[in-house]
């Protein structure tokens, strides 16, 4: 009975078709850029088969306010294709490197009415279960003044450290210089003490 058990088991094995593995994805969270400038939106992928010749990539947009979202880009068979119709048809530019696993793409000459959720998805057969990664686009006038202050606080940690390294680098310099001075005159006074009293027993 165990045999014939064994037996069903592997010819059941045998006929279920291999599961996919989960394949992650990623892009940022958030990207802020000025009106008219240009940005890069990121999409790297991980998995662990090798990278396919079928990779895809599909980049989606929903606006702010807006319920429903709209594919902008796809990348499959080795081709581009950017949407002809929708907002970004002539602003769209892919700048990914499918070998590597990118997917990234350049949005142009940027306004307030991009303002939205982008998502990515990408497919590396047999690795095709996997959850979509999101970015949130806010587009300013101006830069943000929290971008700029988190941005003014980051370098002027970086400059007070820096210069604390060098005070910190010249001070060790100054107490080695002054010990090595007080070690050479003590050895110069214990040398003239000798000589006189050399001088003094004969």
């Amino acid at each position: 009975m165990l045999t014939i058990l064994a037996l069903a088991s592997v010819i059941l094995l045998g006929i279920v078709p291999q599961q996919s593995e989960a394949i992650v994805i990623y892009t940022g969270w958030e990207r802020h850029a000025l009106v008219g400038s240009d940005i890069r939106l990121s999409c790297s992928f991980f998995s662990w088969r090798w990278t396919s010749d079928d990779v895809t990539f599909s980049w989606s947009y929903r606006a702010d306010g807006a319920r429903d979202s709209i594919y902008v880009f796809h990348y499959t068979g080795g081709a581009p294709y950017v949407d002809n119709k929708g907002p970004f048809r002539d602003r769209l530019e892919f700048v990914g490197n499918p070998g590597r696993r990118d997917g990234s793409i350049l949005l142009k000459n940027l306004d307030y009415g991009d303002n939205g959720t982008f998502t990515c998805d990408a497919k590396n057969p047999p690795d095709i279960v996997g959850r979509a990664s999101s970015v949130r686009l806010l587009v300013f006038e101006k830069v943000p003044i929290q971008a700029g202050v988190i941005t003014g606080a980051i370098i002027g940690a970086v400059l007070g450290l820096l210069v604390l390294v060098v005070v910190i680098y010249y001070l060790m310099r100054f107490l080695v210089a002054r010990r090595v001075f007080n070690l050479s005159v003590s050895k110069h006074g214990k040398k003239g003490k000798g000589k006189e009293g050399s001088q003094q027993r004969q």
